[in-house]
């Protein structure tokens, strides 16, 4: 299906699956083509074609965090501690990877 509508990001693909088991994909076919235009139509337009509202998906995923931004971080907790006048805590070993 993703090479008919656009799929920019996991939202989408998740609207597209949820799309897809609502209404069949014969009928996204259809209402994409509805949509007519020589790009791939967004999903937005399809759904609003077909008359459907897609969901909001609960439960924004979190990104894990980068052993980068960890190893920042430790930093940043290290000089506010020594400005403070308070001993910085025992630092966090960070494996990269």
């Amino acid at each position: 299906m993703e090479h008919l509508v656009r799929v920019q990001n996991e939202r989408d693909r998740r609207t597209l699956a949820w799309l897809r088991g609502q209404v069949g994909d014969a009928a996204i076919v259809a209402a994409a083509q509805r949509c007519g235009g020589p790009l791939k139509p967004y999903l937005s337009a399809v759904c609003r074609t077909l008359g459907v509202t897609a969901p909001r998906f609960s439960g924004a995923r979190r990104p894990a965090p980068s052993s980068t931004a960890e190893q920042s971080l430790a930093t940043i907790r290290q000089i506010l501690a020594s400005r403070s006048g308070r001993r910085p805590s025992k630092p966090v070993a960070v494996q990269r990877g």
